[in-house]
């Protein structure tokens, strides 16, 4: 590997070495199972990648490193003045720094410093400061050092952490008299904390903006109110950034120091007016929640003029189908519009989860990916498998998200998926358990909050039980004439991209907009479904949501009742019946899938010949004209059932398949719409109300009233939370 690779990997903890690679431990987050990946780039830089997620910045600042630190300099030795441990006269050595100039530039009494516990010491051979991390009982957690006064060309090299040491906040052991006094000043840098400390001002440092840790929000419970200094650059926008997933930001109030960078720099242009200068940054200081508003309001009325016209669509997952086939998807319409529902359905309370099933080269993962192109990023979080505590460790946000993970195998743990399972049906995960520290082991309770919604696609004929009554099932077409579609798709030259824009938009807007509903039949509806199993319970539940979901999808032509919920009509109901109503019938067993009664009805007609009579797989492949693949999954099926029997009992033996019981009459188990008209609930469309804006208390005016027809216009913004 490479100097600058080399130079890298000396400063990380378990690294192993395979060739031109390596792995260790991050040091951006409590790694434990060697996450980062260390390799040389074609062009002699290092290339860095946490596979948890920590941005290269976090960990190179974690080090104590720069960008820069990457690349090799000009002479091939490594990347500038923060690279260690080279003997070459070329390397550039820290300027160093001693505790005295520090404070002269700072301006900060050099007692008051040293009464904090910083002091002198030499650094490769240069001066540094040394700047002690204690914990909340005042111990010594962490040390980093101060090796300049001044950033350089080549990047910020000022600081360097003590190996072995990991980031923390600054200003731990001070937490109590903040909390005493109802809030805290939450700054980056040591610097701005010891100048805020030397005013009496409770603060609590970050050592950069881009290293928070949301397991850190665990120190500030207690504490009223929390002040965020967002400084006027990139770190101030990483602060916003990772402050609307944390869950302090309520608590916290934006401040700005306008001409000033920081903290620091406010107090050295005016020492004698500093007092005075901050006590008017935080009265000036927004609540984050208000700031948020506002911006949830800006982006929604953008959104709303590039979704207008799709938002006023009668039937929007027909407009959605047309594109879907414009993609290249065809034939898995209805499953299409369940998985567009089920994903829309995140905006809910309890997000509907769906599982996808299909023999490998099936197209249920090309289907699911077909449709979330119609989603933002920020709407799903997928991936292909994860380790059995990731769900517990991982800090990407899942609060009204979809979780999507391809093939259900990649989370086959019985821990990861009592995870999942705790998610979907608490809306949040509770995890306690036990880490070693140097102080002995220690009980830590990581909370995921949701709540979150699930879809995995799977070649299995059947989940675990209890994931399998938790999700929706959508089966992906194995006909013949299915197959025949698809090749048919793949030869068109003829495809026309799809103009993803107005669709991106309309979720934008529909985030910003109303999420409650009212399903005025829903009582009709449930005295006119069948009690004919306790799963039941949990699939209307899921029938509701999915009324709801679609209700939310077509507001700009709802409704709204007295108190502003969107009024669902029964042609929520018709459409979501129709999408799902063969789904939950065959869930609870109340009938039997088309394709299954085609199987079982072939194996009858096969083994006409006498009780004793079997068939096998190859056989029944050949009548039905499916492959042996297709073939043997519905036989599964039907065996699972008991609709067939397989009389081979030997391992590695081929099936011997004959008739088991007799198949059932199918029941409806969700009413006709019309049997819910004939309840005296009225269905139709109903005209929406004039549309209310939520608006800033100085700007009351309407910018949409002049330029729009009625029915044009904006539905109310509703801004959750």
């Amino acid at each position: 590997m490479n100097e600058p690779a080399e130079r890298l990997l000396a400063r990380l903890e378990r690294v192993q070495r395979n060739g031109s690679r390596a792995s260790a431990r991050c040091p951006a987050h409590d790694d434990r199972q060697s996450s980062l990946s260390v390799g040389d780039g074609d062009d002699g830089r290092v290339l860095v990648r946490c596979f948890a997620g920590c941005s290269t910045e976090s960990v190179l600042a974690a080090l104590g490193l720069a960008m820069s630190d990457l690349f090799p300099s000009r002479n091939g030795t490594g990347g500038g003045a923060s690279i260690l441990h080279c003997n070459t006269a070329t390397v550039q050595h820290p300027t160093g720094c001693t505790l005295a100039e520090y404070a002269a530039l700072k301006q900060l009494p050099l007692p008051f410093l040293q009464k904090l516990g910083l002091s002198d010491i030499s650094y490769m051979s240069a001066p540094a400061v040394r700047i002690p991390y204690l914990d909340t009982e005042g111990r010594e957690a962490a040390v980093r050092f101060r090796t300049a006064l001044h950033k350089t060309e080549e990047g910020d090299t000022r600081f360097r952490w003590k190996s072995g040491s990991k980031t923390l906040l600054y200003g731990l052991w001070r937490l109590e008299a903040a909390r005493n006094a109802g809030y805290v000043v939450l700054v980056e840098g040591e610097s701005d904390a010891h100048t805020l400390w030397h005013h009496g001002i409770p603060a609590i440092a970050i050592p950069g903006a881009g290293t928070w840790k949301e397991e850190w929000a665990e120190h500030l419970e207690g504490v009223e109110t929390i002040y965020v200094l967002i400084e006027p650059d990139a770190g101030g926008e990483g602060v916003l950034k990772w402050l609307g997933t944390s869950r302090i930001r309520d608590r916290a109030r934006l401040v700005r120091l306008g001409d000033a960078k920081d903290p620091s720099e406010l107090y050295q242009t005016n020492p004698e007016g500093f007092a005075a200068a901050w006590a008017a940054a935080l009265e000036t200081s927004t609540a984050w929640a208000d700031e948020a508003k506002k911006e949830t309001q800006a982006q929604a009325r953008a959104a709303w003029e590039q979704c207008r016209a799709l938002a006023h669509e009668p039937d929007i997952l027909r407009r959605m189908s047309e594109d879907l086939v414009r993609s290249g998807v065809t034939g898995e319409e209805r499953s299409a519009r369940i998985v567009f529902l089920a994903v829309l359905s995140r905006l809910l309370d309890r997000p509907v989860s769906i599982v996808a099933k299909g023999p490998s080269s099936g197209g249920k993962s090309f289907l699911v990916e077909s449709v979330l192109k119609f989603f933002p990023p920020s709407a799903f979080y997928d991936l292909t498998a994860m380790s059995e505590r990731a769900l517990a460790y991982s800090e990407e946000p899942l609060t009204h998200r979809m979780m999507v993970i391809y093939e259900a195998a990649g989370m086959e743990s019985d821990f990861a998926t009592y995870l999942m399972r705790s998610l979907l049906s608490e809306g949040r995960v509770r995890y306690e358990t036990v880490e070693k520290t140097k102080d002995g082991l220690q009980a830590r309770l990581i909370e995921r909050e949701g709540p979150t919604g699930l879809i995995v696609t799977t070649t299995a004929v059947r989940l675990h039980p209890e994931n399998e009554t938790r999700m929706f099932e959508v089966r992906v077409t194995d006909t013949p004439e299915q197959t025949r579609r698809v090749l048919q798709a793949i030869a068109c030259e003829e495809r026309r991209a799809v103009d993803y824009k107005a669709w991106h938009a309309l979720q934008v807007w529909l985030e910003s907009a109303e999420r409650r509903v009212t399903i005025p039949y829903g009582r009709a509806l449930a005295d006119a479904v069948p009690p004919v199993a306790v799963r039941l319970r949990r699939d209307f539940r899921a029938v509701l949501s999915l009324i709801k979901a679609h209700a939310i999808l077509h507001q700009a032509r709802r409704a709204r009742d007295g108190e502003g919920q969107i009024v669902a009509t029964l042609e929520d109901y018709a459409a979501v019946r129709e999408l799902v109503s063969e789904t939950v019938a065959h869930g609870v067993e109340a009938t039997v899938p088309a394709t299954i009664r085609e199987t079982v009805e072939a194996v009858g007609r096969l083994c006409a010949d006498g009780p004793s009579a079997v068939t096998s797989v190859g056989a029944l492949a050949k009548v039905l004209k499916l492959d042996k693949s297709s073939a043997s999954r519905r036989v599964k099926v039907a065996t699972e059932a008991g609709w067939l029997v397989n009389h081979q009992t030997q391992k590695g033996k081929p099936a011997e398949i004959a008739p088991g019981e007799p198949l059932p009459e199918d029941v409806e188990v969700l009413p006709r719409p019309e049997v819910l008209h004939s309840c005296g609930v009225a269905g139709g469309h109903t005209p929406p109300p004039p549309p209310v804006i939520a608006y800033d208390e100085e700007d009351l005016s309407d910018p949409f009233a002049e330029e729009e027809e009625e029915d044009d216009r904006m539905p109310p913004i509703f801004v959750n939370g």
